[in-house]
């Protein structure tokens, strides 16, 4: 079965990586949720998708040159929407919380977003959150940085890594290649640009974004190991349709 991941909370629906979307991704009945972290100028690991907070808050700067403090200052969610005013940048452990809060039983897939800017040492600090006691639910590691994920799996090499990619054409052989890494979370748009590829891929392949209703079908057709998208609950009720 293909699982369903809801993409930086339900994205789509609640202002993405803030604790209404992740509420929502958890109501909604998600098998997985996906969220990204980052690293404030005083070392504190941050939910929040981009390098600035030019795009999602009604701040500016980069979060590495923020406190936490004033990146608490924000409102994370008028942008979406105004009801969201009051919504603010998460920490991980916060959403961590709200998760256990919530009973939630599935996966959690953190994106190391060092991509862009590699934070020194965000990876040992994400693992010893991570490892500081035992969940209820599962999670693994995901990263455009292959740097990134072989340095997470000094620290956990138990846990799960899968590599992200957007248009890279030599990345999928990385993972292939890897005896540690265990899937491929590609760009849709890779997916549709290289059946051949995909047709033999010997690994668990999870794209991102399928939004619409033909995309989520045609994955659940190939049978991909998951799907990330924005709209998970419409995905849910897609993914019923496709078992009748």
């Amino acid at each position: 079965m293909t699982v369903i991941i809801a993409h930086r909370g339900s994205a789509g629906t609640h202002p993405e990586n803030t604790l209404p979307a992740f509420m929502e991704a958890v109501r909604s009945g998600a098998d997985g949720i996906e969220l990204d972290v980052h690293l404030t100028a005083d070392q504190q690991l941050v939910v929040i998708h981009d390098e600035s907070v030019d795009r999602t808050t009604d701040g500016k700067g980069l979060v590495r040159e923020l406190t936490l403090e004033e990146i608490k200052e924000l409102d994370a969610g008028s942008w979406f929407d105004k009801k969201y005013q009051a919504t603010k940048i998460s920490t991980l452990q916060e959403v961590l919380n709200l998760l256990l809060q919530m009973r939630f039983r599935g996966f959690l897939c953190i994106e190391i977003k060092t991509n862009k800017f590699h934070y020194p040492g965000i990876e040992e600090k994400i693992s010893a959150v991570m490892t500081s006691k035992e969940w209820p639910f599962t999670y693994w590691y995901a990263s455009f940085n292959l740097d990134s994920l072989e340095i997470m799996y000094e620290y956990e090499p138990d846990a799960q890594y899968d590599l992200i990619q957007k248009n890279a054409l030599d990345k999928y052989q990385l993972v292939l290649d890897s005896s540690f890494i265990e899937g491929l979370h590609p760009s849709y748009d890779w997916i549709k640009q290289n059946p051949e590829i995909v047709k033999t891929f010997e690994k668990s392949l999870r794209p991102w974004t399928p939004n619409l209703y033909e995309t989520m079908m045609s994955c659940f057709e190939k049978e991909f190991a998951g799907i990330i998208t924005d709209f998970p609950e419409k995905a849910l009720r897609a993914r019923s349709r496709f078992k009748q």
